[in-house]
């Protein structure tokens, strides 16, 4: 099983970006299916966004859609996510996950997860 870790986050004002990566060791990354996930305080783990294991097919939450594109380097084994026009209600607890299969947006079907990294978007 993939092991994942997260970096990049940190304070931004509204209307910065930001850019997450996440790295993978001790699989096969070509063979999972990434996603990102966010977890604001007091609220649910939600779904961000998923890329196939080759990057030809991508599903953003509509919160996010035309704001954040997601991104992998098989190569590297690095997932990453780009965040533009941050807003507020944007910051949480971002998690990087993997699964073998395609794209799922409810967290019990991912099979690895990260340990997350702060984001802040101040206003």
């Amino acid at each position: 099983q993939v092991q994942l870790q997260e970096s990049g986050g940190g304070l931004v004002q509204a209307g910065g970006s930001l850019r997450l990566s996440c790295a993978g060791s001790g699989g096969t990354f070509r063979d999972y299916t990434m996603g990102w996930f966010r977890q604001a305080p007091g609220k649910e783990r939600e779904f961000v966004v998923g890329i196939s294991w080759e990057g030809g097919s991508i599903s953003y939450a509509d919160s996010v859609q035309g704001r954040f594109t997601i991104s992998r380097n098989n190569a590297e084994n690095t997932v990453y996510l780009k965040m533009d026009s941050l807003k507020p209600e944007d910051t949480a607890v971002y998690y990087c996950a993997a699964r073998t299969g395609g794209i799922q947006t409810v967290t019990i079907a991912w099979e690895s997860w990260g340990q997350g990294t702060q984001v802040t978007v101040s206003s």
